[in-house]
């Protein structure tokens, strides 16, 4: 009997292991690019360090390979301050970089022969145009939805987001649908295929087709 349990649950967290795998990588951000110095030559052995209240240990950090290039992955979706420090140059901060869900900002810098004192911020310029990535995101603002007049359900947000639409039998007048069902379609895609997360993990629950839910988002909590 008991062998028997254990290989149900040996089963069963072989079943969730995609899942989670999935939950974690999805609607993660990123950050890229190239570090030179001013005359063009790339950098290697800068270290990035981004940080944000938006991430569990406040600050994520990497350096700089042979080519100059670095990556920062697995970022969540918040505001970012990014620094550049190498021995003999100015540290160069970046301030205000907005990150978005499945977005890569790619911010390439130029570092300048300083004073170990030195530093260089730069402040409001966040990619707009993610260059690596072909996937589309769009992001809802608090603001948007407390200024439009609408019943601020997940009908709501399907309205306000361009090329998604839910079925005809399932449009939202007024809240009159409420939250019974959510079918979401995207440039002609299945409603079976949505998915639903809040902070990159997935509460799809996976009877069914796997889009149905048995939790409902707090519209005054979310953007």
């Amino acid at each position: 009997m008991k062998q028997a349990m254990r290989l149900s649950v040996g089963a069963v967290l072989c079943l969730l292991l995609p899942i989670i795998a999935w939950a974690q990588g999805t609607g993660a951000a990123a950050i890229a690019g190239i570090v030179k110095d001013a005359s063009g030559a790339v950098l290697p052995g800068v270290t990035v360090e981004a940080a944000s209240p938006a991430l569990i240990e406040k600050v994520r950090a990497t350096v700089t390979d042979a080519q100059g290039a670095y990556q920062i992955i697995e970022l969540r979706p918040g505001m970012y301050s990014v620094s550049f420090t190498l021995p003999g140059f100015s540290v160069f901060r970046q301030e205000g970089l907005q990150l978005g869900t499945n977005f890569t900002a790619t911010l390439n810098v130029e570092l300048k022969v300083g004073g170990v004192e030195e530093t260089v911020t730069v402040t409001g310029q966040t990619p707009l145009v993610d260059i690596q990535k072909t996937s589309q995101q769009a992001t809802i603002s608090r603001t948007l939805l407390d200024t439009v007049p609408t019943s601020k359900s997940t009908f709501t947000f399907v309205a306000l987001m361009p090329a998604a639409i839910s079925p005809t039998n399932l449009q939202d007048v007024g809240g009159s649908n409420g939250e019974a069902s959510i079918r979401i379609s995207v440039h002609g895609t299945k409603g079976t295929d949505s998915k639903l997360l809040m902070d990159g993990m997935s509460y799809n629950m996976v009877n069914g087709d796997g889009n149905s839910r048995g939790f409902l988002v707090n519209p005054l909590s979310a953007q």
